[in-house]
């Protein structure tokens, strides 16, 4: 599936101040919409007949679907255009996606493209009292750093779930090649059918860890989105024992992204 908006044209190049006004729109919208599910939202869910899994998996794609209307409504305001190039080969049985982590909303457009999909997300947002209660529902996985991630993370695939990882454990800073940790292979190699990567371009850069939302750039930011190959994790579990094997699938994941990162930058005018 391939998915874009109008390209970028001088026009709205032109509009900062209607773009900056968009963005804090689309910020405010955020912070209440994770508001309204957490008090209103999912207590009405939570009464609807089902077990546990069923819950979870109304919650996640109550999740989803709003991701994906607040990517929508940003693209509709002129805050951004994306395309993404191969989306249907993301959400299937066991397969966990990685991608670099260039912008802060990349974890929305990857949830609202996978709708059933188990997320592993940072610590810090089980403390915001926007995203705590979501998180609850949809039973994502908290990036703590500690033995019992990895094995809720593993547990997450072995039980067919789809899982989205962000190796880098937080955004790539500007102007510098994405630094992963082994915590991905090491959840790769212990549970996933299939990995596949999705590497992620912005440009011009926004959000990210050193920006702050009300510096947006002079012209409409473009998000592309292109999935990679699968591969297969016991090919990687066959080299040698797990910290060997993880070892090497990390340092294939870097290489693999330095050079597409690469070459984006060598195809952009």
């Amino acid at each position: 599936m391939d998915l874009a908006t109008q390209p970028v044209t001088g026009k709205h190049r032109d509009a900062y101040y209607w773009r900056l006004f968009a963005t804090a729109a689309s910020f405010a919208l955020f912070g209440l919409g994770g508001l309204c599910l957490r008090v209103l939202v999912f207590p009405l869910l939570a009464w609807l007949p089902g077990d546990a899994q069923a819950h979870r998996q109304r919650a996640r794609r109550t999740v989803g679907r709003l991701f994906w209307f607040f990517i929508r409504f940003m693209a509709r305001t002129g805050v951004l255009t994306y395309q993404i190039d191969g989306a249907e080969k993301l959400g299937r049985p066991g397969q966990m996606i990685i991608a670099n982590h260039p912008s802060l909303i990349d974890v929305v457009f990857l949830i609202g493209l996978v709708r059933d999909a188990n997320c592993v997300v940072k610590q810090s947002l089980w403390e915001n009292p926007f995203t705590r209660g979501p998180l609850r529902s949809t039973q994502y996985i908290s990036n703590d750093g500690s033995m019992d991630m990895l094995a809720a993370a593993s547990d997450a695939l072995q039980d067919g779930q789809s899982l989205i990882v962000f190796p880098e454990g937080t955004r790539t800073q500007p102007g510098h090649a994405p630094a992963f940790h082994r915590g991905a292979a090491a959840i790769a190699l212990r549970g996933a059918k299939i990995l596949t990567p999705v590497t992620i371009k912005v440009s011009p850069t926004t959000l990210t860890k050193a920006e702050p939302w009300y510096r947006i750039p002079h012209r409409r930011v473009h998000f592309s989105f292109r999935v990679g190959a699968d591969i297969d994790p016991q090919a990687f579990a066959a080299l040698g024992p797990p910290p060997q094997a993880s070892r090497r699938l990390n340092d294939f994941l870097h290489h693999y992204y330095i050079k597409e990162l690469a070459e984006d930058e060598r195809s952009a005018p």
